[in-house]
């Protein structure tokens, strides 16, 4: 009797949105299940990474140096200035900047090394960059990162330079794209130097605060799961309700 009436000309259209809305749930529930699992996974690479030894670049090149973002890393070399870019829109409090990423030669490739952040009055130009030049042979010690082209959501993709041509200013560091107008090979790995909290003077160097949580993945999960449950098992009895 319900069946039928569930599909009755009268309530066709709401039975149709009560199957959709549960589908939609549902869905959404799985998605924070599979936001979890990201998440565990997330935090079981930065647990081991922090765990594991020291890498010496200098020693010791991975070939998969990609799989170890977040691991602690050392390097000895010296900056390539001519080669320099930065990022732009970055910020130090509510101070507006640049970061610059230098390629540290060593060992007859190169290394990029996010120095820090720099104040973009007076550094429009990557001839003004230079007032910052480190000279000599520099050791750099920080964690392994992974670099990105645009983010999915939001940002701005970087117009990529022509053949022969360099950008020296770019939207999101992405090493990819930064390798080809290099003049000779570059890992495909940056490296954060580690930070100085009592640092004032420009580039500073920057590192980002992780949690290792599991956040609110699995109630978010139980919550749409539940819902799912009220639209589809609540829509029989109230049109049961309706007969009364």
């Amino acid at each position: 009797m319900i069946f039928k009436k569930m599909f009755s000309r009268k309530w066709l259209v709401a039975t149709f949105l009560v199957f959709f809305g549960t589908a939609f749930c549902i869905r959404l529930g799985i998605w924070q299940l599979d936001r979890l699992e990201q998440r565990r996974a997330f935090n079981s690479q930065v647990e081991s990474m922090r765990a594991a030894e020291l890498l010496d670049l200098n020693t010791n090149t991975p070939q998969d140096v990609a799989s170890m973002e977040w691991r602690a890393v050392t390097v000895t070399g010296e900056y390539d200035f001519e080669n320099q870019v930065a990022i732009r829109n970055q910020y130090i409090g509510d101070q507006y900047g640049y970061h610059l990423i230098t390629p540290l030669l060593y060992n007859g490739t190169a290394v990029l090394v996010d120095r820090g952040w720099v104040p973009a009055d007076g550094n429009a130009a990557p001839q003004d960059w230079r007032q910052y030049d480190e000279l000599g042979t520099v050791t750099v010690t920080g964690q392994i990162r992974l670099g990105q082209g645009k983010p999915a959501i939001g940002g701005i993709a970087d117009a990529l330079p022509a053949a022969g041509t360099r950008l020296a200013v770019w939207n999101n560091l992405d090493v990819k794209n930064m390798s080809a107008q290099f003049p000779y090979p570059i890992l495909e790995v940056y490296i954060q130097p580690n930070v100085d909290a009592e640092d004032a003077v420009p580039p500073i160097p920057y590192q980002p605060i992780i949690e290792l949580t599991e956040g609110s993945h699995f109630g978010y999960a139980l919550q749409w799961f539940a819902f799912a449950t009220i639209l589809f098992a609540g829509y029989p009895f109230y049109l049961r309700k309706q007969d009364q």
